[in-house]
């Protein structure tokens, strides 16, 4: 679904991401373990941003929803998103230190 919707995950932990407006106009859904909470805007249908389960104290936000000139440079690595759960051993990722 990711690769065909264009998803460009940044991964960040709930500490470092801040929802500046819009809340009222966010759908939430979950489907199979009901840990990642798949995140709409009811207006428009775009998902920005989620709560992923291989990160499920983080937030996945699709950089390509970011505002020109709100990030310095991005580093973009291959990942097997169909796959995810053979990346890590645990079964799930490791957030970056906060």
């Amino acid at each position: 679904m990711c690769s065909k919707a264009g998803y460009l995950h940044l991964i960040v932990p709930k500490s470092r991401f801040r929802l500046l407006r819009g809340e009222e106009f966010l759908t939430t859904y979950t489907f199979n373990t009901k840990t990642a909470k798949h995140l709409f805007c009811s207006m428009c249908g775009v998902k920005s941003f989620y709560v992923p389960r291989s990160h499920p104290d983080g937030y996945s936000v699709n950089a390509r929803c970011l505002d020109a000139g709100t990030v310095e440079d991005v580093v973009i690595e291959p990942f097997d998103g169909r796959e995810w759960e053979k990346q890590y051993p645990e079964g799930r990722g490791k957030l970056p230190d906060e």
